[in-house]
C-alpha cells in the first residue's frame, strides 16, 4: 500500500483543531495521571488516543476473561476521563500483535499522525511487538516514542557492582532504595486540557465474542475506575496500611491493598502507591512505620520480578530461571490437577483458596504461595500448569509477578524458596486463619465444625458432611518432592 504523502498533512494549518500532530497508544496505562506517554503526546499540540483490542492475542497470553471484562470496563471509564482533557479515545480491534505494525502505520497515515508515543512494557513479546512498530513506523517518517511508567526504576538500570542483573531480591530491594534515594520517583502530573477535537472514533465494545461476561456481582466487586483505584489506595493508607505487617497474611481480614488488578492494568501507578505510603510515613523508604516498610517491600518485589522479565527473556517463554530445575520429573497427574483446579483436594486451606478464585477473579496472596506449593511440592506437579491456570482466572494476572511467584513457590525461580522447605497447609491455615472463618465462607460444609477441626476434619466428619478425603498424604509427598530435587 503507498504510503500517504506526509508533506501534505503538514501543510495543514498549524490551528487546525481536526488534525492531531500526536497519538497516544494506550497498552497497561489506563489512567490520565502519572502517564509519561500521554504528557508527552500532548506538550506539541492536538493530541489523540487509541487502544488496540487484540483477543487472540490476549487468548494466548492466557488472559482471564474476567480481566478481559475488567480491561473494557476501564476502557470506558478512561474514554470519558481523557475526554475532560479534550482526547478522543479510538479503538481498534486487531487479534494479533503481528498484525499490529501495519495497522498502526495505516492508522497514522490516515489521521495525520507524525508521532506516537507509548510506554514500554517489560515482557519479550511486548519488547518485539515495540521494534517491528518502531521498524514499519519509522520507514514511513513516523516516530515511536517509548516512556517509563510501569516501573518505579527503568529496567536494566538496577544492577550489580559487576553489571549483572540481581537474582536475590534483598540486595535488589536494597539498591533500589539507593537509587529511589539519589533520584526520587517523581510523578508525571495530570496534563492540561486541549480543545476537543470533533473527529469520529471506534466505539469500545461492551464485550467480545467468544469470551464469558462476568456475572453483575463479580463486576461490583472490582469497579474499573481509576477514582476507584485511587479512593482505595486512599482508604488503605489511611486505615490499613501501619498495621499492613500484622495483617497482611491473614485471608478473613482487610488487611492488603487490594490494588492489584489496578496496577496489572495500570489505573493506578506504582509511583503513586510508592508516594501515598512515603507521605504517610514522613518520606522514610526503610524506617519508620513497620507496616509502611512492609508495602513498600512489596512494590519493591513487584520490582524485582519485572526487572527479571527485562532482563531474562526466557522467563517470558516458560522457561526456569533456574536451569538445572528443568529436569524435576514433574508427575502426569490429570486427576489431582482437576482436584486442586476446582477446589476438591481435601485440603480445607487450599480448597477454599481455589473456590475464591473461580468465584471472585481473585486470591489472597499468602494462599497463592500455600496453593502453589501444595501443587508444585505436595502434587509435584509442573508449576508452568499452575501459573497458567491462574492467568486464566485472576482479574489481576499479570506475567511478571505471577511468573515470578510460581518459580518462588516451585523453587526453580530468583531467590526462590529452598526446595527443602515446603509449607504445611494445614499448619499455615492455623496460623492465619485460627478461627477458620475464611474456611467457613468458602467450605459451607465445614461451617458447623468446631474451629479446631475445620482446618483438617477427621476422615468420618468429613464423610458426614460431604467433603472430601485428602488426595495426597502431606508428610510423604513432602519427602517425594524433596526426593526428586535432591536428585538433580
Amino acid at each position: 500500500m503507498k504510503r500517504r504523502s506526509l508533506q501534505a498533512a503538514r501543510t495543514m494549518t498549524s490551528s487546525s483543531r481536526e488534525t492531531p500532530r500526536s497519538l497516544c497508544w494506550f497498552r497497561s496505562d489506563l489512567r490520565t495521571e502519572d502517564q509519561p506517554a500521554l504528557a508527552a503526546a500532548l506538550q506539541n499540540g492536538p493530541a489523540s488516543a487509541l487502544f488496540i483490542i487484540t483477543p487472540a492475542q490476549w487468548q494466548a497470553h492466557h488472559d482471564a476473561p474476567i480481566k478481559v471484562d475488567f480491561r473494557l470496563r476501564a476502557l470506558h471509564s478512561l474514554k470519558a476521563d481523557l475526554a475532560e482533557l479534550g482526547v478522543a479515545l479510538d479503538c481498534l480491534v486487531i487479534d494479533h500483535w503481528r498484525d499490529i505494525p501495519a495497522a498502526l502505520v495505516r492508522y497514522c497515515q490516515q489521521h495525520g499522525i507524525e508521532q506516537v508515543h507509548c510506554n514500554r512494557e517489560p515482557g519479550v513479546n511486548e519488547r518485539r511487538r515495540d521494534r517491528a512498530c518502531f521498524t514499519e513506523l519509522q520507514n514511513q517518517g513516523i516516530t515511536l516514542v517509548g516512556h517509563e511508567a510501569d516501573t518505579l526504576l527503568k529496567p536494566g538500570t538496577v544492577k550489580t557492582g559487576s553489571g549483572d542483573y540481581y537474582r536475590v531480591f534483598t540486595p535488589f530491594a536494597r539498591r533500589c532504595r539507593d537509587l529511589l534515594r539519589e533520584r526520587p520517583y517523581t510523578l508525571t502530573p495530570r496534563p492540561t486540557a486541549q480543545p476537543p477535537l470533533n473527529r469520529a472514533v471506534n466505539p469500545i465494545p461492551d464485550a467480545l465474542p467468544g469470551w464469558s461476561v462476568p456475572t453483575p456481582e463479580q463486576q461490583a466487586l472490582w469497579p474499573a475506575t481509576c477514582s476507584h483505584a485511587h479512593h482505595q489506595l486512599g482508604q488503605f493508607i489511611d486505615t490499613t496500611l501501619h498495621g499492613y505487617d500484622q495483617t497482611r497474611d491473614f485471608p478473613a481480614r482487610r488487611g492488603t491493598s487490594s490494588l492489584s488488578p489496578y496496577l496489572a492494568l495500570g489505573l493506578v501507578s506504582a509511583g503513586q502507591c510508592l508516594h501515598a505510603a512515603l507521605q504517610a510515613n514522613q518520606g522514610e523508604l526503610d524506617s519508620g512505620s513497620a507496616g509502611a516498610r512492609a508495602w513498600i517491600n512489596e512494590l519493591l518485589w513487584r520490582e524485582f520480578y519485572r526487572h527479571l522479565l527485562f532482563g531474562f527473556p526466557a522467563l517470558s517463554m516458560h522457561q526456569p530461571m533456574k536451569p538445572e530445575t528443568a529436569g524435576v520429573a514433574w508427575r502426569n497427574a490429570p486427576d489431582d490437577l482437576a482436584a486442586w483446579q476446582t477446589g476438591h483436594t481435601g485440603i480445607p486451606v487450599v480448597d477454599a483458596a481455589m473456590r475464591q478464585l473461580l468465584a471472585t477473579g481473585w486470591m489472597h496472596n499468602r494462599l497463592r504461595m500455600i496453593t502453589a506449593m501444595f501443587l508444585t511440592k505436595n502434587l509435584l506437579i509442573d508449576w508452568r500448569l499452575g501459573e497458567a491456570f491462574f492467568m486464566q482466572h485472576l482479574i489481576d494476572g499479570d506475567l511478571a509477578s505471577n511468573n515470578g511467584g510460581w518459580q518462588w513457590s516451585a523453587s526453580t525461580g530468583a531467590d526462590a524458596a529452598p526446595y527443602f522447605r515446603v509449607f504445611n497447609p494445614v499448619s499455615q491455615s492455623e496460623k492465619f486463619d485460627p478461627e477458620g472463618r475464611f474456611l467457613m465462607k468458602w467450605l459451607p460444609e465445614l461451617a458447623t465444625l468446631p474451629a479446631k477441626q475445620r482446618h483438617d476434619p477427621p476422615a468420618d466428619v468429613r464423610n458426614r458432611v460431604g467433603y472430601p478425603q485428602a488426595i495426597v498424604d502431606l508428610k510423604s509427598s513432602r519427602q517425594r518432592a524433596i526426593d526428586a530435587f535432591a536428585a538433580l
